[in-house]
């Protein structure tokens, strides 16, 4: 399978899980933010991203890969259960940072209102 099929693939397999989600009554009600990730920078070996690139997340696993999704997620959790992190001189519901593998893939999270 080559990469674009597997990006394909790994969408639809993300869709049709958040759309399962979203008539879970669990989850009715709960107003969760949402975390807005961008890619900034891109020099990822296996060519997943490109600059620009955007997901949202509300309660899964973006279509991601893990090395990246690791090194974020704890910085995601915490913005979307109302959290703030420290950034630069202060506090603020965003981040940035850098892929594990040298840094590869620079990426911004950042809670937005939908």
């Amino acid at each position: 399978m080559d990469k674009e099929a597997m990006a394909s693939a790994i969408n639809s397999k993300y869709d049709e899980l958040k759309t399962a989600l979203e008539g879970d009554d669990f989850f009715k009600g709960k107003n969760m933010a949402k975390v807005k990730l961008t890619i900034t920078e891109t020099k990822c070996r296996c060519g997943y991203f490109t600059k620009g690139q955007e997901f949202i997340v509300e309660d899964l696993c973006p279509p991601i890969c893990h090395e990246l999704w690791n090194s974020i997620y704890p910085s995601v959790y915490t913005l979307l259960n109302g959290g703030t992190l420290d950034y630069g001189e202060g506090k603020a519901k965003m981040f940035d940072a850098k892929c594990q593998d040298e840094g590869r893939v620079l990426i911004h999270g950042e809670v937005i209102d939908e």
